[in-house]
């Protein structure tokens, strides 16, 4: 910097003057912020700054940071009387930056509000109480919590629905419900005859807390008011200030924008989940055969992917089975897997073929007329012979392999027909395989949810599945896939489909 440059620098500074340049670059940060030289002295701030700390910039430039922000009227040292709901601007933009990257980092709408409970309780005030909006336009009083010295206690008898909000209503609560205004609050506010229900449950809220001041700000989200936070103090000194709703302003509407962000994606969970639920088929009623399904979706995705089961009714009487993954966790995977399924059924149904041929035509027409890149899958063919026994041929395409259970706990792999995923374009010939289904015995189709877990082998995965299949094998139909699962615990890192038959005991064996 030339010589001229710098008096004029130091001029601006001496003046109160902000540099242009380097306010400009902090509004672009998104968080109340300025910025001091290596005297301390304030050299530029952004208009978020001015707004939290209540003075403008050239009221802030060239002052000294601390003695401006940390003494009070008189010029005492305003920090050792402070106290947890005087917060210096330093604890405030803490507590902003915090509530922040708190609120963000959950998609989950109760995490969030326990989140905001304990950023606001006992900093604060020593209650919250959170009024949230429903799908439905009605108002559910969702926590109401004290702060206990550093325990919080929530009052359930205290949370429940509430009366409709009502259009022209002075009163607080109902104007933020609304998205009208912050106000501030007392018993008093609400001791005349209540002009609405809310009204009246407001009352009830004063008296039964004991609360002399409260805060109530709107939770606003990006395009819609998602309902209400109300601060109160009963045991802590001091009423609330218009100087608070500021900061309890900013602080409503970081929560506004997680709790909007956390409904949109619970719903899109409530959707994906209808949408899965949809797409795996009811399983059919085949005399002498047991058959249970399970789909556990993984937590982190949006409850939908490509795993799936399928199993139907061939026109010669036989028992088709499948179960298959399609590459991805997502709502295009998903679509895939229907695409996949839909196609199998048809060429099983249509193509009197033994399983390996009716995997390689829906092989041969994944590439040209689906969106499925690559997927695994097992096909089978279930059937009773002329003398009761049962048996099942299939192909495996890059699937983990299906595990025959009998009714003594004997527990392997049916480890034949394997052959290369689908969506490779490699035009080979796939090859089935065959096997008895002994009386009684229990056959297991399954993704590799099931058996793949952070740190271990794939055959650590295949042994601990069936040592616990082994040891659940007398258990009923049921009972023996729930705690499979619960024994197993799979990580939830990936879907899990799973399909499990029961073959039926002979009569003249249960007889004996």
């Amino acid at each position: 910097m030339t010589e001229p440059e710098a008096t004029q620098t130091d001029f601006r500074k001496a003046r109160g003057v902000p540099d242009v340049r380097l306010t400009d670059a902090l509004e672009a940060i998104g968080a109340a912020t300025y910025v001091v030289d290596e005297r301390g002295r304030i050299i530029a701030v952004n208009s978020l700054a001015e707004r939290l700390l209540g003075r403008s910039a050239e009221e802030l430039v060239g002052q000294d940071a601390h003695e401006l922000l940390h003494r009070g009227p008189q010029g005492t040292d305003a920090r050792p009387e402070q106290t947890a709901d005087r917060l210096s601007e330093f604890e405030r933009l803490a507590l902003l930056a915090e509530t922040t990257s708190q609120l963000t980092s959950t998609f989950v709408v109760d995490e969030a509000l326990d989140r905001l409970v304990s950023l606001v309780l006992p900093r604060l005030a020593d209650w919250v109480v959170i009024d949230l909006i429903t799908e439905r336009d009605e108002v559910w009083r969702t926590a109401v919590f004290q702060a206990d010295g550093n325990t919080l206690v929530q009052h359930e008898d205290l949370q429940g629905p509430m009366p409709p909000v009502p259009a022209e209503s002075p009163m607080p609560l109902s104007r933020a419900l609304r998205g009208a205004a912050s106000a501030l609050a007392g018993p008093e506010t609400y001791q005349g005859a209540p002009d609405s229900g809310i009204a009246a449950e407001q009352r009830r809220l004063f008296e039964a807390t004991g609360m002399h001041s409260a805060a109530i700000v709107p939770l606003r989200g990006t395009h819609d008011v998602l309902g209400a936070l109300t601060l109160g103090r009963a045991g802590k000194p001091g009423n609330f200030t218009g100087a608070d709703l500021t900061l309890l302003e900013d602080i409503a509407r970081r929560a506004g924008i997680a709790l909007d962000n956390a409904q949109l994606y619970q719903r899109q969970r409530k959707v994906a989940e209808t949408m899965q639920n949809h797409l795996l088929p009811q399983m059919p009623r085949v005399p002498g055969l047991e058959m249970t399904v399970r789909y556990l979706p993984a937590p982190d995705a949006s409850q939908v992917g490509g795993d799936w089961y399928d199993a139907f009714t061939l026109p010669d009487g036989a028992t088709a089975l499948a179960v298959g993954d399609v590459v991805g966790h997502d709502l295009e995977a998903a679509a895939g897997m229907a695409q996949l399924r839909n196609m199998l059924r048809a060429y099983g149904w249509s193509q009197q073929e033994p399983p390996s041929r009716v995997v390689e035509r829906l092989d041969e027409a994944i590439m040209p007329i689906t969106d499925v890149a690559m997927a695994t899958l097992i096909f089978a063919r279930v059937t009773e012979t002329d003398d009761g026994d049962w048996q099942m041929s299939w192909t495996n395409a890059g699937h983990p392999p299906p595990l025959l259970i009998t009714r003594d706990g004997l527990a392997h792999y049916l480890t034949g027909g394997h052959g290369l995923l689908l969506g490779t374009g490699a035009r080979t010939s796939r090859s089935d395989a065959t096997a008895v289904l002994p009386p009684g015995s229990t056959l297991l189709l399954y993704t590799d949810g099931l058996i793949e877990a952070p740190g271990q082998s794939l055959d650590d995965g295949l042994n601990r599945l069936r040592q616990h299949a082994a040891a659940l094998a007398h258990r009923p139909l049921a009972s023996f896939t729930d705690q499979l699962l619960r024994r197993v615990q799979p990580p939830g890192i990936d879907d899990v489909a799973l399909l499990v038959v029961r073959m039926p005991s002979k009569t003249h064996e249960e007889t004996d």
